[in-house]
């Protein structure tokens, strides 16, 4: 594993954009990025800022990953087709688009790829819409590279199925005779009334808990454990995020919960 040192000696006769980049390796403790446990994974990095993206690139390889780049929006829906990533990290303002089209339309089009977004917004409203159209995760910038890496892994780590099949608790069909839903955990499919319900790997996940244990309350931190992993680097409004769309595709009502209710200072239950 390099030093900062040996870094830094390596872009010497380099420009002060590329000394820039060394410095932006490194974590603000001085330190580069750990590559003790080497990952793997094709990452696809899309921002249009060159500095940025060649240190994500350098740190995802130094790491074991596989990085693809893109500077604008167009580039990015490309690769998006002709690579099929297995995580993307996407910046929020884009040339020839933005980071939120990207995001919306792979989930109207049912790709449940991981993504990462950043962004140099720090409003709230900004972060919680990247939840709300299907982000899995965001970072604000300025960053750490050593954060940025952790959160890949455990986005990586948690998108995959048998990862997320350890989170559940039961491989028997889960029903709730009241609201006519029939949940088949081994399947992976759902029906509300007979009919077929579209639900993303999350919203099944976080349905299938909540009925499994009609009743009992769940704080937003067990359910982020059981759902998204206990390493995941989630903030804690995703879960209302995912109740909210779990609402609007079970209640008569999505407003006035019967089934899906809200523990008020503690978490959320099932009242089957």
């Amino acid at each position: 594993m390099q030093s900062g040192d040996s870094i830094a000696t390596e872009k010497k006769s380099k420009s002060s954009a590329k000394l820039a980049v060394a410095k932006n390796r490194e974590m603000s403790d001085g330190s580069p990025v750990a590559t003790e446990e080497k990952s793997s994974g094709v990452v696809l990095v899309v921002d249009d800022e060159p500095t940025i993206v060649e240190a994500i690139t350098y740190s995802l390889r130094q790491q074991g990953y596989e990085p693809l780049s893109a500077g604008d929006a167009d580039t990015a829906r490309t690769l998006l087709r002709e690579k099929r990533p297995d995580l993307l990290i996407l910046d929020v303002m884009l040339p020839s688009g933005s980071g939120f089209d990207i995001c919306r339309l792979l989930r109207q089009n049912g790709d449940m790829i991981p993504i990462l977004m950043l962004t140099a917004r720090v409003a709230e409203n900004d972060r919680v819409q990247g939840l709300e159209i299907g982000a899995d995760d965001y970072l604000v910038k300025p960053f750490s590279m050593r954060e940025l890496m952790a959160r890949v892994k455990a986005l990586l780590r948690r998108g995959s199925p048998a990862t997320a099949l350890n989170a559940l608790p039961s491989s028997q069909t889960i029903t709730s005779s009241r609201l006519g839903l029939v949940i088949d955990p081994e399947r992976r499919e759902a029906t509300l009334r007979e009919e077929p319900m579209t639900l993303s790997r999350k919203e099944f996940d976080l349905l299938m808990i909540l009925v499994s244990y009609p009743g009992r309350v769940f704080d937003r931190q067990t359910l982020l454990d059981r759902v998204w992993g206990e390493d995941a680097y989630v903030d804690d409004r995703t879960v209302d995020v995912h109740i909210r769309w779990l609402r609007e595709k079970i209640e008569p009502e999505a407003s006035k919960p019967q089934y899906l209710l809200t523990v008020r200072g503690v978490g959320y239950k099932f009242q089957g």
